[in-house]
Order: C-alpha cells, then structure tokens, then sequence
C-alpha cells in the first residue's frame, strides 16, 4: 500500500452536496507551494474545478504563502491546472455538462511524496436534503452514545 500523508479535507462538500464519483488528480504546482502544502498550509472552502479549453482547471483553492520563500511565493489563490488523462477529461466534460453536476475538490494528500486532489463528480443538494443529512447524522450520534452508557454498567 503506498503511503499517504493528507493535507486537508473539504468537509462542507460532504454537507453541500451529494457526491457521484471520486478521481484521483495531479496538481501543477510552483516549488513554494509544494512546501507550503507540506507544512499543512490549505485551504479548500468554496473550491472547484472547471473543463477549460480540453484541460480541468482548479479556482478557489488556496494555499498560503511559503514564509521563508521571499520573492519566489505566487499568488495564493491562482487557478491550478489538474492533471488527468484526456478521456478521463472528456468524460467529466460530458457529465458536467449535465443540470446540477460540479466537479468539487475532496481532499487534499501527498502520494509517494507527489501532491494528489481527490476530485469529485457532485450534484448540489436542496436545503431539505442537508437538514435531512444533519438529522440522520445526529440520530446515529445518540445511538453511539446511548450504546455507550449501557456498556458502562
């Protein structure tokens, strides 16, 4: 099993959407941002990806300037181009094309030393759908709990 080490999840997709399919993506990156990403420095509320001109394109995502990277940081919030493999591509094309359907970053993780996304095929949910999400979520909590206190005795 190879090893991976994760650098943050997008736990609000998981709230705001009902997720399809998971792919596993490369990022380009600029040399500060790899380091930056090491230490744990990212951010991905309220990011997703885009099919532009036959390549998928992450917005929104950010990573905060490397601190001992001076003049060599980039942009925090610049576009990142993902890396797939074209039919892979033309695929997403063709599902995002349909009503409702978003591609949404998961997480964020490091590879065999390479920075991977876990990108998303998505449908929106309606607010009853999150509230629902939400009540089922409790519920299973106090199962846990109530399970837990007989145990006890």
């Amino acid at each position: 099993m190879a090893s991976t080490k994760l650098v943050t999840k997008n736990r609000k997709a998981f709230h705001d959407y009902h997720i399809i399919e998971r792919y596993e993506a490369g990022m380009e990156l600029k040399g500060t941002e790899v380091k930056s990403l090491r230490q744990g420095k990212c951010n991905l509320k309220d990011s997703f990806a885009r099919v532009q001109e036959g390549e998928i394109v992450l917005h929104g995502m950010h990573i905060s300037p490397y601190e001992q990277g001076n003049i060599y940081n980039h942009d925090p919030e610049r576009p990142r181009r993902l890396l797939l493999h074209k039919r892979e591509i033309r695929l997403l094309n063709a599902e995002v094309s349909q009503k409702g359907m978003t591609l949404v970053p998961l997480s964020i993780y490091f590879k065999r030393g390479i920075a991977k996304v876990e990108l998303a095929l998505a449908k929106g949910k309606a607010e009853y759908d999150k509230r629902d999400t939400l009540k089922q979520k409790e519920e299973s909590r106090e199962m846990e709990r109530a399970l837990k206190s007989v145990g006890r005795f």
